[in-house]
């Protein structure tokens, strides 16, 4: 496991009815009718904020209830943009309602991409599509969602790295290769569309190792890769290996996930879990496309600060937002 996005459970609102999505590690927000949504930020350049995430939930509670201290170190994460993970259900009209919302803004979408098959390796965020027709066809609905408006997207966290690291068993390689590649050339059939692969982090051994299977992927075609996604490495760290694992796949840029590296990894306790809820861990870079290196492309909060990573140190089920750990990060931050 390399920091899993991990999380089961996102309530979208569709039209006059809920649906629960199995998601990666989003929250609640409006799919399909966008009134009231739109929402430019102070931060974060182009990418659009939810006014109805769970941080921004979580400000008003603090608020309602007297709390003006811990509401004001919520807002450090509300008032940034994050990926909006997408699941299974209803993607067309989720991804619409999303992007929709951001274009009335002026903004562009942070899309996470969340469903492979055997997802996971059937851990905290285990799941994904049946198989790999039922993945085309979702991967399908989520192209039509986005339409021809501008989203960012983020490819299947942990897809590539699970299957070079061994976790996802060898008879699924070859569809899941196919699965990426085909999935880089749909999204980019999308004028608007900016698509990064998946690529591990700086924990990773060494860069080499990961050409072949990126170019299986189909890093070719697509507009760059991303790394450190759900983990906690230094933004200096995965620069380093972002640049090293560019050199490998003929330049690509690349993003990084800052959204909680802004104390590096987890060194104590049990190393396989380093990645899942550590303690002392801080918020990181705001989103920015002002990077000052011509190679990374933006400093990202594809995680969603706040929400847990799985039943681990306290935390609730993977995906849940745990107000105690927000509230934990964000004081770290300084």
């Amino acid at each position: 496991m390399y920091g899993s996005c991990a999380g089961p459970r996102v309530r979208v609102a569709a039209g006059a009815a809920a649906v629960l999505l199995l998601a990666g590690c989003t929250s609640a927000g409006v799919a399909g009718d966008d009134t009231g949504r739109a929402h430019r930020p102070a931060h974060g350049g182009p990418y659009w904020t939810d006014p109805e995430g769970n941080a921004a939930r979580q400000v008003a509670a603090y608020v309602r209830d007297g709390e003006p201290e811990n509401a004001e170190l919520i807002r450090r994460i509300a008032r940034q943009p994050v990926g909006e993970w997408v699941v299974p259900e209803e993607p067309r009209q989720a991804v619409a309602g999303v992007t929709g919302a951001a274009e009335k803004a002026g903004r562009q979408a942070l899309l996470v991409l969340y469903d492979i098959p055997h997802r996971d390796c059937g851990q905290f965020s285990g799941g994904g599509a049946a198989d790999g027709d039922a993945y085309r066809a979702w991967l399908e609905d989520v192209a039509r969602g986005i339409g021809d408006r501008r989203a960012t997207v983020v490819l299947e966290p942990d897809a590539l790295l699970h299957m070079v690291d061994g976790c996802t068993p060898e008879e699924f390689h070859e569809e899941r290769y196919d699965l990426l590649k085909d999935a880089v050339r749909r999204l980019k059939r999308q004028p608007g569309a900016t698509v990064y692969l998946d690529a591990g982090n700086a924990g990773w051994r060494t860069p080499d190792v990961l050409r072949e299977p990126l170019r299986r992927a189909g890093i070719a075609e697509a507009d760059g890769f991303a790394v450190n996604v759900s983990n906690f490495w230094t933004t200096r760290a995965s620069t380093d290996f972002g640049r090293r694992l560019s050199a490998e796949v003929g330049g690509k840029p690349f993003v990084i996930d800052t959204s909680r590296n802004g104390n590096g990894p987890y060194e104590g306790g049990d190393p396989a879990l380093t990645w899942c809820n550590p303690p002392g861990r801080a918020l990181g870079e705001p989103p920015t496309t002002d990077t000052g290196d011509p190679l990374v492309d933006a400093y990202l909060w594809v995680k969603r600060p706040g929400e847990s990573d799985g039943d681990c140190r306290g935390g609730p089920r993977a995906g849940d937002w745990w107000p105690d750990y927000a509230l934990e990060l964000a004081r770290a931050s300084g």
